[in-house]
């Protein structure tokens, strides 16, 4: 019996808040958008960066799945969701396939 295939990509996302005015309106807008990424895709999503910073975070993304496709569809959407985030501006957004 052979392994199954297994396909892991990980978004990194560097966010800017520039309406926020403490670290209490920078975690709400970050908690939402991981909120939301985790109940549509069952994503992994951390924090991983600048987290005493009022107007910056980083978050990654991480999808595993057993279908290449399914998987590059599934990571577009999610890039999707965070480019169309009306309170949040995108500084750097970088993809890997692990």
């Amino acid at each position: 019996m052979s392994d199954p295939a297994l396909f892991v990509s990980l978004l990194t996302i560097e966010l800017v808040i520039p309406w926020a005015q403490s670290l209490k309106d920078r975690r709400s807008a970050v908690r939402g958008l991981k909120d939301r990424l985790r109940s549509r895709f069952n994503a992994s999503v951390a924090e991983i960066a600048f987290h005493d910073k009022w107007q910056r975070a980083t978050i990654a993304v991480c999808i595993i799945d057993g279908d290449r496709r399914q998987l590059e569809s599934a990571m577009t959407r999610v890039r999707r969701l965070i480019e169309e985030a009306q309170d949040l501006v995108i500084a750097d957004m970088q993809q890997q396939w692990l």
